[in-house]
């Protein structure tokens, strides 16, 4: 595909309270060419002055592709009336590069109330008007937009809430009366482009996700839309959880990077933060809340995180050094403790982890720790066993999961890593989410010490997860690398994504596990 393409766009005139108004709805398909990125509409209407209008992130479309959206709303008054019949392009920025969809400089063309227009050479087009299922909500609208050129005799969505496990089938419904319902009055073009609206709702009651494909049955053939071939998910907001190495005030820009850290939290909405070398000024040993490296991060964020935080020892002989831990949900029973031996507060091996329940919606109860271990000559084991105990003393039938985060100080394939792996029996939840194309990215810190535990993975930061949990790690990601928000750290971050293990749905288990592998002719 191309890197922009227009998926589909809305033009209709209504009136309220007597009013006139103009409502244009831009859809846009966008390639994933690079993090930062401008998605524009440039547009003109009857006036010929010609604007722009930026476009926001909908949704992932899928590997790859993003869906974009542009709405803008006008009112009519006795100076300025509505735009009428507009034209437009598209354009992509991103890395210095432009990218258009302009119809190879013809620009696409939109009449007045004229509904909707379908972009190039598409037959079948899928609106969903949000990305994610919202709390307490227990049903499904989308609507389909089909070209009558295949003359539609029935819409019907596949959908599964278990992974296909179980297959439901739902038939949509013309809106034949679709401008109607939208309080339309003088109709100027109304369905001008020849694109039916069809509506269906999926009854999802409480389960967590949705996956689902269209088929248009036409008179002569039917006509898949399955996402080319990944089928559209939508699901309530994973959990994020994000693990970090401050390098306890050793940064250059410390304050610039502060702010880049929580502008991350905030734009990816991040729910659970683990960090580690956590610095405050020493003082006397009594610690200075004000300059404690946590607390300031989650004080520019736009909506502070409940916040806990512990101290183990004497940091570059300057700072008390330790681990903190941030949740949007409110922090149950919360503790720190040494897993050391030493508990000397001079002892640069003296080390504390800190930990709390969490009760996460359609996930239930998890506990997080945030840890910083030792190196393993220096105590990783006695240190890990000791965490391990400690986090199996709170198990209990409702615990869903028990997830150690933050800074080992082994790397993936040490002796310390399969001590974790192969003797505790605890999960990589980065392997997890990334059991394919795992030698894609590599990240070590700048730390010559670890040139003696060179092998194919360089990474000594983890979340290792208890065996038998119920959650699945959807994916596994760096973070502030020169990619994204850039270095503000001796480590990169790793940013991972949990959904409740999948259920099998009883009522509607008819042994479709193979359904969305079928080859489907699709859009």
């Amino acid at each position: 595909m191309s890197e922009i393409a227009l998926l589909a766009v809305e033009n209709i005139i209504s009136r309220k309270k007597r009013q006139p108004q103009q409502q244009l709805t831009f859809y846009i398909e966008v390639e994933n060419l690079g993090f930062h990125k401008q998605v524009d509409v440039i547009w003109a209407g009857e006036s010929g002055e010609w604007q722009n209008c930026s476009a926001v992130f909908q949704r992932q479309q899928r590997t790859g592709l993003e869906c974009w959206q542009a709405k803008i709303l006008f009112s009519a008054t006795e100076t300025k009336p509505l735009p009428g019949n507009i034209q437009f392009g598209l354009r992509l920025r991103c890395e210095g590069r432009e990218y258009w969809d302009n119809r190879n400089g013809l620009n696409y063309h939109s009449d007045a109330d004229s509904g909707f227009l379908l972009g190039q050479g598409r037959t079948i087009a899928h609106i969903a008007h949000q990305n994610q299922l919202q709390p307490g909500q227990k049903s499904l609208e989308l609507r389909v937009l089909v070209n009558t050129a295949l003359q539609p005799q029935r819409v019907q969505v596949h959908w599964t809430v278990d992974d296909w496990q179980s297959l439901r089938k739902t038939d949509a419904h013309s809106t034949v009366l679709y401008w109607d319902k939208l309080c339309r009055s003088n109709a100027r073009n109304p369905n001008q482009y020849g694109v039916q609206v069809w509506t269906v709702k999926l009854r999802v009651g409480r389960h967590f996700r949705v996956q689902y494909s269209i088929a248009c049955q036409g008179k002569a053939e039917t006509v898949w839309d399955n996402n080319a071939g990944q089928n559209y998910v939508i699901s309530h907001k994973p959990l994020s959880l994000l693990i970090l190495n401050l390098h306890c005030y050793q940064e250059q820009q410390q304050d610039e990077k502060f702010s880049t850290i929580a502008r991350a939290i905030d734009e990816l909405q991040i729910d659970v933060v683990c960090f580690q070398e956590v610095a405050e000024n020493w003082n006397d040993g009594q610690g200075d809340w004000s300059s404690n490296a946590a607390n300031i991060i989650n004080q520019r964020l736009k909506a502070p995180l409940h916040l806990f935080y512990d101290w183990s020892h004497l940091g570059f002989d300057r700072y008390r050094e330790g681990v903190a831990l941030l949740s949007r949900y409110p922090l149950i029973e919360p503790e720190g403790r040494y897993v050391s031996e030493s508990q000397d507060p001079y002892n640069i091996h003296a080390r504390k982890a800190v930990k709390a329940w969490l009760k996460v919606p359609y996930m239930g109860l998890i506990q997080v720790f945030s840890v910083h271990l030792s190196w393993w000559e220096n105590g990783f084991s006695e240190q890990f066993g000791r965490l391990h105990e400690w986090a199996c003393q709170a198990r209990s039938k409702g615990l869903k999961a028990n997830l150690l985060c933050g800074d080992f100080n082994v790397a993936a394939g040490s002796e310390g890593y399969r001590l974790v792996v192969q003797h505790y029996g605890y999960e990589d939840q980065y392997l997890q989410a990334n059991q394919q194309g795992l030698s894609a990215q590599r990240f070590r810190v700048d730390d010559v010490h670890w040139g003696d535990y060179l092998s194919d993975d360089y990474r000594i930061d983890f979340v290792f997860a208890n065996r038998d949990h119920e959650l699945k790690c959807t994916s596994a990601t760096t973070l502030f690398t020169e990619h994204d928000y850039g270095r503000v750290s001796d480590h990169v971050g790793y940013l991972f994504h949990f959904e409740p293990e999948i259920q099998s749905d009883p009522v509607h288990k008819h042994g479709t596990t193979q359904y969305k592998h079928k080859a489907r002719k699709e859009d």
